[in-house]
C-alpha cells in the first residue's frame, strides 16, 4: 500500500524558513514524478512545485524563488523548503504521487506563518 506522511509543519512567523518533509512507502520511489500542493483557506489547492526521479524540478511561477523542491532517494523522502516565510503562505501542504491513474496524497500537514 503507497503511503505518503508529511512532517515539519507548524507555526512559523513571517521572515522565517521551513523545510517539509514527504516519507514514502510502498512504492517504487526512485522512478516516480513527486509533487507538492497546498491548499490556502478559501481557495483552490494550487501547484508548488514537481520533482522527476532524476531530480529534474519545475515550479508554479508564483512559487519561483520562494520553494525549494528537492529529493533524497536514498531515503524516500521528498522535501519542500519555504524562504522567507509569508502570512499567505499559511495552508496545508500535501505531497503526492501517481500510480498507475490513481493520485495519491498524503494526509497533509498545516502549516501557519504569523505576522
Amino acid at each position: 500500500q503507497v503511503q505518503l506522511v508529511e512532517s515539519g509543519g507548524g507555526l512559523v512567523t513571517a521572515g522565517e524558513s521551513l523545510r517539509l518533509s514527504c516519507a514514502a512507502s510502498g512504492m517504487q520511489f526512485s522512478l516516480k514524478t513527486l509533487n507538492w500542493f497546498r491548499r490556502a483557506p478559501g481557495k483552490q489547492r494550487e501547484f508548488i512545485a514537481g520533482i522527476t526521479g532524476g531530480g529534474s524540478t519545475t515550479y508554479a511561477d508564483s512559487m519561483k524563488g520562494r520553494f525549494t523542491i528537492s529529493r533524497d532517494n536514498a531515503k524516500n523522502t521528498l522535501y519542500l523548503d519555504l524562504i522567507s516565510a509569508r502570512p499567505e503562505d499559511t495552508a496545508v501542504y500535501y505531497c503526492n504521487t501517481r500510480i498507475v491513474s490513481t493520485n495519491c496524497w498524503g494526509q497533509g500537514i498545516q502549516v501557519t506563518v504569523s505576522s
